[in-house]
């Protein structure tokens, strides 16, 4: 089992920066990818950021330009620094972890974190 702890949620003004932070524990192997998707009312889930074990990284297009994620290994942690944000970004943020165990995929989720741009 992998648990999940996300923070950094909160409210912040347009144009502004947020840093959210999820630390996995547990039974976690060297191959997986961790990063966030998120999803406002009415929406469907997207995916915001995604972070490998080797160092690759992945974005959506809505927020390629203005997010970066990072990992620090010996935590086991990813941080996802948002700047320049804007009201279409406000959503609950799930931090979510994959692996694969003898070829058979895990997921883990986050309980999620508010993220509100507004002035």
């Amino acid at each position: 089992q992998v648990q999940l702890v996300e923070s950094g949620g909160g409210l912040v003004q347009p144009g502004g920066s947020l840093r959210l932070s999820c630390g996995a524990s547990g039974s976690i192997f060297s191959l997986n990818t961790m990063g966030w998707y998120r999803q406002a009312p009415g929406k469907e889930r997207e995916l915001v950021a995604s972070h490998t074990s080797t160092g690759s990284t992945d974005y959506g297009n809505s927020v390629k330009d203005r997010f970066t994620i990072s990992r620090e290994y010996v935590k086991n942690t990813v941080y996802l620094q948002m700047n320049s944000l804007k009201p279409d970004d406000t959503a609950v943020y799930y931090c979510y972890f994959r692996q694969r165990e003898l070829g058979t995929p895990q997921e883990y989720w986050g309980q999620g974190t508010q993220v509100t741009v507004s002035s």
